[in-house]
């Protein structure tokens, strides 16, 4: 059985990543056999254990273990969900992977994005994607989204501008480095339109 393909999305908190993702597995469903939605940190019960620890805004989080509980999430959740899926041959939709470790963790928390990377090699067993979408937005514009939604702010959305600044621009260097793979849409654009570039740049891998 030909293994799947993983594809992920990523970008500021207020992008439109979970919209996307939601929207875009209908639409994967439609044109191939098995498709399944996960998110991270979460997906399954140990994952969203640290989920629910690593967001909490009444903790005080070093940024070192801030690094490694994300990767412990993400060991878990590639063990046993992603890994079991893509040797099935389903096509497994992420929203967020690594590159969010890279550019929230390394950039953002200044830890370094090879060291950042490093432990997440070894935390996925160095599973790369096939395809990253990434859902490109000011700082600003992703801030003003996250007030309109009303909710309250979690440890990670508390943190000033020059931290998002830091995680923009680590995920632009990114997407400089690895073209082929990561796929820059605009997320300030209609809905409609994010979707449809989304689906232009899967179309060679559907």
């Amino acid at each position: 059985m030909p293994r799947g393909r993983l594809i992920t999305i990523e970008g500021l908190d207020g992008a439109g990543k979970s919209t996307l993702a939601q929207v875009l597995t209908g639409e994967l469903a439609a044109r191939v056999e098995q498709v399944q939605l996960l998110r991270e940190p979460g997906g399954v019960d140990v994952s969203e254990r640290i989920r629910a620890l690593v967001k909490n805004p009444a903790l005080d989080v070093h940024p070192r273990t801030e690094a490694l509980l994300y990767a412990a999430a993400r060991a878990q959740l590639v063990h046993e969900r992603v890994a079991p899926l893509l040797d099935a041959g389903a096509l497994v939709l992420l929203d967020r992977f690594v590159d969010s470790s890279l550019a929230y963790q390394g950039a953002g928390r200044s830890l370094g994005v090879e060291q950042v990377r490093a432990i997440n090699r070894f935390a996925t067993g160095a599973l790369e994607p096939d395809r990253t979408l990434l859902l490109r937005i000011s700082p600003a514009a992703g801030r003003a989204r996250q007030r309109d939604r009303a909710l309250a702010p979690d440890r990670l959305e508390r943190e000033d501008e020059d931290f998002f600044a830091r995680i923009a621009g680590a995920y632009d260097e990114l997407a400089r480095a690895e073209p082929a793979r990561i796929r820059v849409i605009d997320a300030e654009q209609a809905p409609t339109l994010v979707l449809a570039d989304a689906l232009a740049a899967l179309a060679d891998l559907l």
